[in-house]
């Protein structure tokens, strides 16, 4: 039996099957996860109304796929922040659960149209991970006015290295008016979503 030919349907039917045991295994960790979301957002003070998945509406991005699912949607009270979506991606090397920040937003005040804007961590030096500075790339307008906000850029650089390991993404959506602001799943810290909302506020001034 000739190994290398048959290698690759091996893979495939093993792909498949991790796939498949990682989605039924996701049934039961998602609402464990958005269960200690929810308990999170109240024990920080934060107003919401957990929304009906099933009822909300297409253009928050509850549509989705297989692989890519939604979990919990929350409508925000009194903040920057409009909605918080939790979604998850399956595949054959596991599950990974992302949290977007939803803002509303009118692209029509913009001349230009808007462009992703990423935030990167400037390390001390490569074998030392405390973050000595925070760039925003991307979208010359709001990356601009983001890195000359000193004071947001302390709060960031405070936070990342304690807790926040990965970026932060904002991605404008002018099909569906909203501005995403993408994230790993983390617990935020009364910091990371007190900057969050900040930078909401930003987007909102801005488009």
């Amino acid at each position: 039996m000739d190994i290398a030919k048959i290698a690759p349907t091996i893979l495939a039917v093993l792909g498949a099957f991790l796939f498949r045991y990682f989605i039924s295994k996701r049934k039961k960790d998602a609402p464990k996860k958005i269960q200690t979301f929810d308990q999170h957002l109240l024990g920080m003070g934060v107003k919401f109304d957990e929304l009906d998945k099933k009822s909300a509406p297409e253009e928050l991005g509850m549509k989705l796929s297989l692989g890519h699912k939604p979990e919990g949607l929350f409508a925000l009270k009194g903040r920057n922040i409009d909605f918080i979506l939790v979604t998850s991606v399956a595949s054959q090397y596991g599950v990974n659960y992302y949290i977007e920040y939803l803002i509303k937003s009118n692209f029509d005040l913009r001349k230009e149209p808007a462009r992703k804007t990423r935030m990167s961590k400037k390390k001390k030096s490569l074998f030392r991970s405390e973050v000595v500075d925070i760039v925003w790339t991307g979208d010359s307008y709001l990356s601009q006015r983001l890195n000359m906000d000193y004071d947001l850029k302390y709060r960031l650089i405070q936070a990342v290295s304690k807790e926040f390991k990965s970026g932060i993404l904002i991605e404008p959506d002018p099909k569906h008016g909203f501005t995403r602001i993408k994230t790993n799943y983390i617990l935020p810290s009364q910091e990371i979503f007190g900057a969050i909302d900040y930078i909401a506020r930003y987007v909102k001034s801005q488009i």
